[in-house]
């Protein structure tokens, strides 16, 4: 049986971002079945919500909208009813939840959360600094980073950085290659939570091939040899367990899994700090 597909409409007076998170972490339960998605953000006026109706009354679909504005919701429910589309807000469930709970009403403001706050551009900065220290660069101000991955090629060391960095984390990583010491510095770091990325032989190895098949590169290299990579990440063990530095198996981990743990021993690291001050 061949693979379905169905329209869903995201319509949001910000972003889209809460929408197409929450969407695509419910969609990835169906795996025969995929959407095709419609997003409409800064949906803000009645103007634009008449245009983004008419797209869904000519692809009729699942209809999910985070709208703050009563008129706007009313209209959009009323307009999904004629049509025939379920439509549900996501946020109103957690919105009554937390007037339940507060015993005190929201305000209505449309894209709340992307207000320019100090997290905001703490996060602005996590990522510079992120991205001018991926893959071995700027080793002289590896101090300042939180956290300093450490991994051999190919096990997610610049998107979990990345991902890091979205939460305010300012990640430096370096990869480890064969016959090339580490920097002398980094074994002399005290802020940076150091943490090392591991996989298995066999899925490096199989993630390098498709690597070289998109550059259309010679195969025939200890790049791909499964017992030089194997011999690699044995190296990689050794270190990390010689320099007691915490290590994580990113073979089944997907890049949200892998930086939930290394947030966890950011706040054990940190607390260290804490308790000597």
């Amino acid at each position: 049986m061949g693979r379905q597909y169905f329209h869903l409409h995201l319509v949001s007076d910000s972003t889209g971002e809460t929408l197409i998170a929450v969407s695509r972490a419910v969609a990835a339960q169906y795996q025969e079945v995929s959407s095709i998605e419609h997003v409409y953000p800064l949906v803000r006026s009645r103007a634009q919500l008449e245009r983004a109706i008419s797209e869904i009354e000519a692809a009729p679909g699942i209809v999910l909208f985070t709208l703050v504005e009563p008129e706007l919701t009313e209209r959009l429910e009323q307009a999904c009813r004629e049509i025939g589309s379920p439509c549900l807000s996501v946020l109103q469930p957690i919105l009554g939840l937390f007037q339940a709970y507060l015993g005190t009403p929201s305000t209505p403001r449309p894209g709340a959360q992307h207000v320019l706050n100090a997290d905001y551009f703490k996060r602005i900065d996590a990522l510079n600094f992120t991205m001018l220290h991926d893959d071995g660069q700027e080793g002289e101000s590896y101090e300042k980073a939180d956290v300093l991955l450490l991994g051999v090629s190919r096990t997610s060391k610049t998107p979990t950085s990345i991902y890091l960095a979205n939460r305010g984390i300012k990640t430096a990583n370096i990869p480890l290659v064969p016959q090339v010491p580490l920097p002398p510095r980094v074994f002399e770091l005290k802020q940076p939570l150091i943490v090392g990325l591991i996989a298995s032989p066999e899925r490096i190895v199989q993630i390098r091939q498709n690597r070289l098949l998109t550059l259309n590169a010679d195969h025939d290299t200890p790049y791909v040899d499964k017992a030089a990579v194997a011999e690699e990440v044995a190296h990689s063990r050794r270190l990390f367990a010689l320099n007691q530095w915490p290590y994580i198996d990113v073979t089944r981990r997907s890049i949200e899994e892998t930086a939930a743990a290394i947030i966890d021993l950011y706040k054990m690291h940190r607390m260290q700090f804490i308790t000597q001050a």
